[in-house]
């Protein structure tokens, strides 16, 4: 059965609505840990409009191409075009494609750019180099299966840039062999990236959890120099 869930964005006084099924497959439901990171961005778009130490920089889309891999609903692709991007693209297989297409049309009227939906195999480098590569690349709960792990990596790092940052939200799991997954990850990840942990205290105080993590990742190398951030 299916459902529209309203998203509340603070920082512009403005709602995305989502459908979703009430259960069904992996990518579509609007998963805990694409909200987390959808709200993140809502809060940093707040930051920009309040006084902040001069330290603090926030995170902003505005005016950022950003792909979204792994979308399902198209929530934190969809939240990137509300709150500015100048560019989005949302991926996912092609059976989620009519879902995503229906959540840009619904949302048509509130978003700051084009949207497009596209399929996109992780692991597929043919579709994966039809994009063009992002300024900020975003996944949301993407780490959930073994045979995955490789072809998802192979994709992040093909899309990559050396100014690009790649975002990533994920749900922690203890269950079966999902730890293990999960540190398989993060060790092919930092082959090629830094990465850098985004503490509770920068995501928004009503949509964070302690088992649901945000990290940014920036390339190590590009064409056999070593990046700087």
């Amino acid at each position: 059965m299916m459902f529209t869930r309203q998203i509340e964005f603070e920082s512009i006084g403005k709602s995305l609505y989502v459908s979703q099924e009430s259960e069904g497959d992996a990518g579509s439901v609007v998963w805990d840990a694409a909200i987390v990171l959808a709200k993140y961005f809502d809060k940093q778009k707040a930051l920009a409009w309040t006084p902040r130490p001069y330290d603090v920089k926030p995170v902003l889309l505005s005016g950022c191409h950003v792909v979204e891999l792994g979308s399902g609903t198209g929530c934190v692709g969809l939240t990137a075009a509300l709150l500015g991007a100048s560019k989005v693209t949302i991926t996912d297989l092609p059976q989620f494609l009519p879902l995503m297409r229906k959540n840009i049309h619904q949302n048509q009227d509130i978003l700051e750019c084009v949207v497009d939906a596209r399929e996109l195999t992780w692991g597929n480098l043919e579709q994966g180099a039809a994009l063009t590569a992002p300024d900020v690349l975003v996944l949301a709960d993407c780490i959930y299966y073994e045979e995955s792990l490789e072809p998802l990596v192979t994709t992040v790092r093909s899309l990559c840039r050396s100014n690009t940052t790649v975002i990533i939200s994920y749900e922690e799991r203890t269950t079966g062999n999902k730890p293990q997954l999960q540190s398989r990850f993060f060790e092919l990840m930092e082959e090629n990236f830094r990465k850098e942990k985004i503490p509770l205290k920068e995501q928004h105080e009503l949509y964070r959890s302690d088992d649901i993590h945000l990290f940014k990742f920036h390339l190590r190398y590009e064409n056999g120099n070593e990046n700087s951030w």
